[in-house]
C-alpha cells in the first residue's frame, strides 16, 4: 500500500535529506587509507594495527546494525537518524584527537553510527517510495559513492593544507552536523514503521534472506578491502600518496555511474537481478587484478573498471533488500539482518589483507583473496538475485 500523497516541497526535502545523510556514510571509512602511512609513522602503528584500524569501523557496522530497529521502534526512524548523526559527527572528529585512543575510539563510534543509519534508510525508502524503489536506491547509493570519493580525494590535500593528518580526519565530522540540519524537517509529521503483523516473516529461517545477507556481506568485504588498502598497494607499486589517493578517489567517483544506473538496469535486464549482479562482480575483479599486476601506466583504466563494478554491486545489494521484501517492516528487518550479519562478515576482509601482508611482505595474496570472495559473492547472488519475495 502506497503512503498518502505528500506536498511536493515535503517530498523534495525528504529526497534532499536522504541524499545529504547518505553523503556522510562513507567519509569516515575512506578518509583513513590515503593518510595511513602518515598515521603509522606518527603513532608507530604496525601493519596489523593498520588492518585493525580499517577493520574496526566495518565491524561496528555489523555489530550495531541490530540496534537500529529498536531505536526506530522507540523514537521513530526519522528521529533516530537525526540523533545518530551527532554520534557520527563526534566519532569522526575524535579520530584527530587524543592520539591512538582517540583514533580507535572515534573509528568505533563512527562505524556504530553508520551501521545504525544505514539500516534505517532502506526501510524509509520502502515506506515512502514503494513505486520508485530502484530510482531512490540509485540516488542513495550514488550519494554514498560521492561522499566516499570526496573523502578519498580530499583528505591528503587537507593534510597538506593543515600540515598534519589529525585535523584532516577530524574535519569530516562537520559535514555530519550539516546533514543533521538538512534532516531536521523530517522530525515532524511522521509515524513509526508499521507495527509487526500477527505472523511476522521468520527471516532467520529463510534461505532467500540468508542469500541476500551473504551477498551483502561478501560484496561489502570486497569494497572495504579497496577502501582500506588500495592506496597503500599503489604507493608500494611506486605512486606518491597524493596520486594513490587521487586514483582511489577516481575509482570511487566512477561508482556514481553504476550506483545510479545499476538498480534500474537490474530491474530491466532479464527476469531478475542475476545478470547485472554477475556483470558488476566481474568488472570489480578484473579491475583489482589490473591494479595489482598490470603495468603501472595503465592503472587509471583498472581503477575505473574497479569503480564501475563496485558501485553497481553495492547498489544492487541495497536494491535486493527492498525487492525481496513484501512490506516496509520486512524491508527494515531484512536491512538489519543483511547489514548486521553482512558487515560483520565484511570486516574480516580488510583484517585478512593486513595479516596476509604482514605474513608475506607482498600484496600477491590480495588477488587470490579477492577472487575467492568474488566467487562466493557470485554464488550467493545466484540465489538472492532471483525474482522472489521472502515469505
Amino acid at each position: 500500500m502506497s503512503p498518502p500523497a505528500r506536498p511536493p516541497v515535503r517530498t523534495a526535502w525528504l529526497v534532499a535529506g536522504l541524499v545529504v545523510v547518505a553523503l556522510n556514510l562513507r567519509p569516515a571509512l575512506t578518509s583513513v587509507a590515503p593518510v595511513l602511512a602518515s598515521i603509522q609513522a606518527s603513532l608507530g602503528l604496525t601493519a596489523a594495527h593498520a588492518g585493525l584500524l580499517t577493520t574496526l569501523p566495518v565491524l561496528c557496522l555489523g555489530l550495531f546494525a541490530p540496534l537500529a530497529p529498536r531505536l526506530a521502534a522507540r523514537f521513530e526512524a526519522e528521529r533516530a537518524v537525526f540523533g545518530v548523526l551527532f554520534v557520527l559527527a563526534l566519532g569522526t572528529a575524535m579520530r584527530g584527537q587524543f592520539g591512538t585512543v582517540g583514533l580507535f575510539a572515534g573509528a568505533l563510534l563512527a562505524g556504530a553510527a553508520i551501521g545504525v543509519i544505514g539500516v534505517l534508510l532502506p526501510g524509509l525508502v520502502k515506506r515512502e517510495f514503494p513505486e520508485r524503489a530502484s530510482l531512490m536506491m540509485g540516488l542513495y547509493t550514488m550519494a554514498l559513492c560521492l561522499g566516499a570519493a570526496a573523502a578519498a580525494g580530499l583528505t591528503v590535500p587537507l593534510r597538506d593544507a593543515f600540515g598534519d593528518w589529525r585535523p584532516a580526519l577530524a574535519a569530516w565530522g562537520g559535514f555530519a552536523l550539516v546533514a543533521a540540519l538538512v534532516w531536521w524537517p523530517q522530525l515532524r509529521g511522521h509515524t513509526r514503521i508499521a507495527p509487526a503483523p500477527s505472523t511476522p516473516v521468520r527471516l532467520m529461517r529463510s534461505p532467500l534472506a540468508w542469500a541476500v545477507t551473504l551477498y551483502m556481506g561478501l560484496q561489502s568485504s570486497l569494497a572495504y578491502i579497496v577502501f582500506g588498502w588500495l592506496p597503500p598497494i599503489l604507493v608500494d607499486r611506486g605512486l606518491t600518496p597524493l596520486a594513490a589517493g587521487g586514483l582511489m578517489s577516481l575509482s570511487v567517483l566512477v561508482q556514481l555511474v553504476t550506483a545510479f544506473t545499476g538498480p534500474m538496469l537490474a530491474t530491466r535486464l532479464g527476469r531478475d537481478q542475476r545478470p547485472t549482479l554477475w556483470l558488476m562482480l566481474t568488472l570489480a575483479l578484473i579491475g583489482l587484478l589490473g591494479c595489482l599486476y598490470a603495468p603501472l601506466g595503465s592503472v587509471w583504466l583498472w581503477v575505473i573498471l574497479l569503480g564501475l563494478g563496485q558501485g553497481g554491486q553495492f547498489s544492487v545489494a541495497m536494491l535486493l533488500i527492498v525487492l525481496r521484501s513484501g512490506d516496509a517492516l520486512t524491508a527494515a528487518r531484512l536491512s538489519g539482518m543483511s547489514q548486521g550479519v553482512g558487515y560483520t562478515l565484511a570486516a574480516l576482509g580488510p583484517l585478512a589483507v593486513g595479516l596476509l601482508h604482514d605474513w608475506s611482505g607482498t600484496w600477491h595474496g590480495v588477488g587470490v583473496l579477492f577472487a575467492l570472495v568474488t566467487a562466493a559473492a557470485a554464488a550467493a547472488g545466484s540465489v538472492a538475485g532471483q525474482r522472489r519475495v521472502i515469505a
